[in-house]
């Protein structure tokens, strides 16, 4: 391996992982509206909640189809 590979492929996992973060942070802020869980009212924590667990499960699903295909 050259270096230049190598340094493309150090490159592409901390990209990979700073787009990940960054899509998660957004999900999570949206699926919250920007409230802390003390600000949130009963409802509106179960809804975040609710939210949160059905962008985890997209994400894994797309995973899985990625994976098939």
């Amino acid at each position: 391996m050259t270096v230049n590979q190598i340094l493309d492929m150090v490159l592409r996992i901390v990209l990979r992982r700073g787009v990940n973060w960054g899509i998660n942070k957004g999900i999570d802020l949206a699926s919250g509206k920007g409230k802390s869980a003390a600000e949130m009212t009963p409802e509106e924590r179960k809804q975040a909640q609710d939210a949160k667990a059905t962008a985890q499960r997209a994400r894994k699903m797309a995973r899985i189809t990625r994976r098939m295909f």
